[in-house]
């Protein structure tokens, strides 16, 4: 699941642009983080905005980012940690409902040159 939502290196603003034309409520993508390298953003949207969580790797595994003083949700993979969160909502995300597969949208080439 993680690889047929991830868009590889992609802007904030590109994310933005194609969660809005191609999205709707719940559509969410997984891009890399332009602030740390290694890791890798889970952006939704919700209404018409795009929510980012940082996914990170650890010693325990992978992880969305956590306010301070609580302890994150470690997987081995990312499919993993995908897969429960669109089965599991916490009270600081947003629900995964719509896969924005990029394979489907025909999107294989670099998004910053799509019209959009």
């Amino acid at each position: 699941m993680f690889y047929s939502v991830y868009y590889g290196k992609m802007s904030k603003e590109e994310t933005e642009r194609v969660l809005e034309r191609y999205g709707r409520e719940g559509s969410f993508l997984t891009r890399d983080s332009e602030s740390e390298p290694g890791s890798y953003c889970l952006c939704v949207r919700r209404s018409f905005v795009v929510h980012t969580f940082r996914i990170s790797r650890s010693a325990g595994g992978w992880a969305i980012q956590t306010p301070p003083g609580e302890k994150p949700q470690c997987f081995q993979t990312l499919n993993q940690l995908i897969d429960y969160y669109r089965k599991e909502t916490p009270g600081n995300m947003v629900p995964l409902l719509h896969p924005l597969e990029k394979q489907a949208l025909g999107l294989n080439e670099d998004p910053k040159y799509l019209e959009i």
